[in-house]
């Protein structure tokens, strides 16, 4: 794949909105509204480090629309982080909220680092920094703009906006919602860590249960015996390879930034996960066939390939070599535009990010509804539906002569748990998105899944701006 200076992520979600906008009677002003980002904050602060030096580290956050607030979406910080980029990831965020009917506006953030060249006391020191910056200029707040994890940040470095945020609000009762995917001690939600990798596989699950779009790739429906490769072994990457492979799919290939590892008889997701921690990537892993560029992966043959790393890695340069049916966009960006074009002529089918990754801003609305309401999902109501269901049974095993086995009561009488409830709630919201996108992209005749989400979203937040009218 051949590096393109002049690539612009922002443009490239732009272009699929000007594609989407054909099936859609929109006033041109109203569209300019949409596309254009509401508001863009790059500064500059320095970081003193313990010996005495000093550097100059550069930060970014951009609101991409205020059609519903608070605006959402993740903080990165990586060494390729540009104003562009930050502005394509708020733009992406804004229409995949409106995709999957989550009340957010689109944000994000970033940081221009390599977070391995820093100790945790430096990232520290950078991240509350950040927060301050943010702060300053009311960039973050439960009803303004809720950052969370991305790419290069975690849990941790969601702790300490969350603690410095407290630190300058200490009046909030709510503070903690300035941020979700924090940890469960500060009042995160079960579930959050893994819920991107969870919701591609919810996605990926509906998309191949489709008999009708199925036989036109040539392929069964289901995913049990479905050969995969994955790109990205990170948090997305993991859990998504995990989840499929519990559904008796075959992970046969992954690709790393620094190598990658290829198995045609399945690769142990568990094994290899604990593999690459260890020895810092695939490099000697006794199974399988090392692949010293990683890349070429993405052009084997397969069923599926879920690219979960970085945006533009298929393009008009290696589309063509692409011998997966799906192309399941677990990453933001993964796919250009003239590569779809290239896909949708050789009938591949690709599952959109839009859509496909909305599962960490579906639970992080979840923890944000936690945070406000200040009591966890199921904490009022678990104990009565468990003593409801129990005397159900009782009175079954009267009627019926039946005795229920302690396994099969307990079962029946299990009260939900806040994992449960996130789980199902992100299911429902994954499911529902998807055939209301495959649907009516069926039904406006739209040539691929892509365009059909930007219509949709589209619809939806245009709604909102005309029901808002314009102040003054």
């Amino acid at each position: 794949m051949s590096e393109n200076n002049d690539y612009s992520l922002f443009d490239e979600v732009n272009h699929f909105v000007d594609k989407a906008t054909k099936h859609l009677d929109l006033d041109k002003a109203l569209v300019q509204q949409i596309k254009e980002c509401n508001s863009i904050y790059e500064f500059n602060f320095p970081l003193r480090n313990d010996d005495g030096s000093k550097e100059v580290i550069k930060g970014f956050r951009v609101q991409h629309s205020h059609h519903k607030v608070p605006v959402k979406g993740g903080i990165r910080y990586s060494e390729e982080v540009n104003v562009e980029e930050i502005k394509g990831l708020a733009a992406l965020m804004t229409y995949k909220c409106a995709l999957v009917e989550i009340p957010y506006g689109g944000g994000k953030g970033g940081v221009k680092i390599n977070p391995r060249n820093y100790t945790e006391t430096q990232l520290e020191k950078i991240t509350r920094r950040y927060t301050s910056e943010l702060i300053k200029k009311n960039f973050i707040g439960p009803a303004i703009d809720v950052p969370a994890p991305d790419y290069g940040t975690g849990a941790r470095e969601m702790g300490w906006i969350t603690d410095t945020y407290m630190a300058f609000h200490p009046d909030s009762i709510t503070a903690k919602g300035c941020v979700t995917g924090k940890p469960l001690s500060l009042h995160g939600i079960p579930g959050r860590t893994e819920a991107t990798g969870r919701g591609v596989f919810f996605g990926l699950r509906e998309a191949v249960s489709v008999e009708e779009d199925m036989e036109k790739l040539g392929l069964k429906t289901g995913l049990k015996d479905k050969k995969i490769i994955i790109q990205g072994m990170g948090n997305v990457g993991y859990h998504t390879a995990m989840y499929l492979e519990q559904a008796g799919a075959k992970i046969i290939g992954i690709a790393e930034y620094n190598g990658g590892l290829y198995d045609e008889d399945g690769i142990d997701v568990q094994e290899i996960h604990r593999y690459k921690i260890e020895n810092d990537g695939f490099k000697g892993y006794k199974k399988g066939k090392f692949i010293e560029e990683s890349t070429d992966l993405l052009t084997y043959e397969c069923d599926i390939l879920v690219p979960a790393a970085l945006e533009n890695q298929i393009t008009s340069d290696n589309a063509k070599d692409v011998k997966a049916k799906i192309i399941a966009e677990a990453a933001n960006g993964p796919v250009s535009w003239e590569a779809e074009e290239i896909l949708t002529e050789n009938n591949v089918m690709v599952i959109p990010d839009l859509y496909l990754n909305a599962g960490g801003v579906t639970v992080s609305y979840f923890e944000w509804l936690k945070n406000l309401s200040r009591v966890s999902f199921g904490k009022l109501q678990k104990r009565y539906e468990k003593q409801k269901f129990s005397d159900l049974v009782d009175i079954m095993e009267e009627s019926s002569g039946y005795k229920f086995s302690e396994k099969q009561r307990e079962t029946i009488i299990k009260g939900a748990s806040e994992r449960d409830l996130v789980d199902s709630g992100l299911e429902e919201t994954m499911v529902n998105a998807y055939h209301n996108m495959n649907e009516l992209r069926k039904k406006k005749n739209i040539k691929n899944l892509r365009i059909a989400g930007f219509v949709l979203a589209l619809e939806r937040i245009s709604i909102s701006y005309m029901d808002l009218g314009i102040f003054p």
